[in-house]
């Protein structure tokens, strides 16, 4: 163990000397410290070397022995802490000085703003973890990250901070969302990371760039409840503007009529189409999102004790916010009886959804095929106009969901209206919300369909 005792080179017997210290510890370690105390001669014989006082001494220098006492202390676990992270013979007076020096006077650690690159990532990792949002939300909070990252990089901003983040900055960011696929060429090393198929190629849509901006406005309000900063700059914009800035602009709604569905149930396709065909078709049956159609399987399919079929999942959407985690259950038609038994949700195409041969463009060239040409209205933003393009033109995932909707919106209604079930039915309320067998029964008069019943083994039955 360590020996800390005075190193006293004077022959004085009066007057006042710096103290000096030494420390050793066997005969690897001596090191030594010369200390700020001033002590009288007189006042330090009455302590021995080590520090204490003599024998028999009763009347001393309080002060001094308090001094001495402190300087013993911290040249004692400025050596011990040397020790924890070196070797004890490597240690240098150099280096016992300067930890010396530091345990005395130590140095308030410099701490850096957290940048605004680093508090939005922080946002996504908290949010997710503490069930604020979920999975699908997460990929959407990712997604604007990384064109927040190249804007950031592009406009030498990385290193702002939240709060030095203006309303001048966050419109520039709004313009740079839809316009990103400009700066690819001429910033070719802030996109390096990105996949080919991922390059933003043309200017967004204006509620893609909202849904963006809406993304980063949960963000900044999270900071502003917090005391993170003092107020977002979205508020900064003004009401007004505001309101303007975050309008989304919505065309007509889109989806398949009865009688056009029926077209493409019945229509001849190419080979090449006729798993387009199938997947399709189900997908309308079910209306579910295209990641939870993408995550069935056959351990989803049941019978109810009534012999109906039928699909039961947990929406990925809203699975975190699900407390009671209670599943979805779809009656499964006739024709979509068949195509389940046939393919048994195993469907390569689905294995890409978007890009240049995915399953989207798919359902445009099935469409196109079956002649599906209803002209439907969207706004042009370039010439500032409504168009009319063929309803092929816009197939996709979606356009199963909002075809199942509205199929079965208005087979209520008309069930309702030909009196075949009477006011206050749970037939003719919205079908979600009714038992299985009135959704069943619904679904069969919205798709033309016949009602069936099979046993465990999907085997008909009548």
């Amino acid at each position: 163990m360590e020996r800390i005792t005075f190193f006293i080179r004077t022959s004085k017997s009066q007057g006042s000397i710096k103290l000096r210290f030494r420390l050793r510890e066997g005969r690897e370690v001596e090191l030594y410290h010369k200390s700020e105390i001033k002590a009288d001669l007189k006042d330090l014989s009455k302590f021995t070397i080590e520090g204490t006082l003599k024998a028999k001494v009763s009347v001393f220098n309080q002060d001094l022995k308090n001094q001495i006492d402190n300087e013993m202390n911290l040249m004692r676990a400025a050596y011990q802490s040397l020790c924890e992270r070196m070797d004890k013979t490597h240690i240098t007076g150099e280096l016992f000085e300067a930890e010396i020096a530091s345990i005395e006077n130590p140095v308030e650690p410099v701490i850096e703003s957290e940048t605004l690159l680093k508090r939005y990532e922080r946002f996504i990792v908290e949010g997710f973890r503490d069930k604020i949002f979920g999975e699908g939300r997460k990929r959407h909070y990712n997604v604007v990250l990384g064109s927040l990252k190249r804007y950031l990089a592009i406009k030498h901003l990385s290193k702002i901070t939240p709060n030095e983040f203006d309303s001048n900055m966050l419109m520039d960011l709004m313009h740079f969302f839809a316009e990103e696929y400009t700066y690819v060429e001429k910033y070719p090393k802030v996109f390096a990371d990105m996949k080919t198929r991922d390059l933003p190629k043309q200017v967004r849509e204006r509620n893609t760039v909202i849904t963006r901006m809406k993304k980063l406005q949960a963000f900044f309000n999270e900071l502003e409840e917090r005391d993170e900063i003092e107020i977002s700059p979205f508020r900064k914009l003004g009401k007004k503007r505001k309101a303007q800035v975050m309008r989304e602009e919505y065309d007509d709604p889109r989806f398949l009529h009865k009688d056009e569905f029926l077209q493409i149930m019945v229509s001849e396709v190419p080979k090449e189409l006729q798993e387009t065909k199938d997947v399709f078709l189900l997908q309308c049956s079910f209306g579910c999102r295209i990641s939870d159609f993408k995550a069935l399987t056959m351990d989803k399919v049941s019978v109810s004790e009534d012999g109906i079929p039928y699909i039961h999942y947990l929406p990925q959407k809203t699975k975190r916010e699900n407390a009671s985690k209670a599943e979805v259950e779809t009656p499964i038609m006739k024709f979509a009886l068949d195509i389940i038994k046939q393919y048994e949700f195993k469907f390569p195409i689905l294995k890409y959804v978007s890009g240049k041969s995915g399953y989207n463009v798919k359902i445009k060239k099935l469409l196109e095929h079956c002649k599906i040409e209803r002209l439907v209205k969207i706004y042009d933003e370039a010439k500032g106009d409504n168009v009319f393009l063929p309803l092929h033109e816009f197939g996709s995932s979606k356009l199963c969901r909002s075809t199942h909707v509205d199929m079965m919106r208005k087979v209520q209604v008309d069930l309702y209206a030909s009196g075949l079930h009477k006011e206050g039915s749970k037939a003719v309320h919205r079908y979600t919300m009714s038992e299985l067998a009135d959704r069943f029964t619904l679904m069969c008069a919205a798709f033309n369909q016949p009602k069936y019943k099979v046993n465990s083994k999907l085997e008909i039955i009548s």
